[in-house]
């Protein structure tokens, strides 16, 4: 790509909006997410079990395109937004 449309990219980027969820390992108990499962029951909501609670993060990111917006994103809830050592996360980005 000739250097002034890649200029030209640096000054224009696209803007998205990544839509985060971050949630605690199938495997590890969730404390909030039992208490929740048990009030359940006491409001008379049998049918609800299992519940799991977690996290819901909205960001806006600022990239020349997609894949580097989505890299961003990722590196961001690797090194921040998740503990990987008890959580897992997943993300939708959305071009705005």
């Amino acid at each position: 790509m000739p250097l002034l449309a890649l200029q030209k990219l640096e000054h224009n980027p696209m803007k998205f909006k990544a839509e985060i969820d971050v949630m605690p390992h199938d495997n590890l108990l969730d404390p909030q997410g039992k208490a929740v499962s048990a009030t359940m029951i006491n409001l008379g909501l049998n049918e609800i079990q299992n519940v799991r609670i977690g996290k819901h993060i909205q960001l806006h990111v600022e990239a020349p395109n997609e894949e580097i917006a989505k890299e961003k994103v990722d590196e961001a809830c690797r090194k921040l937004l998740c503990n990987m050592i008890m959580e897992s996360y997943s993300f939708e980005l959305v071009a705005l």
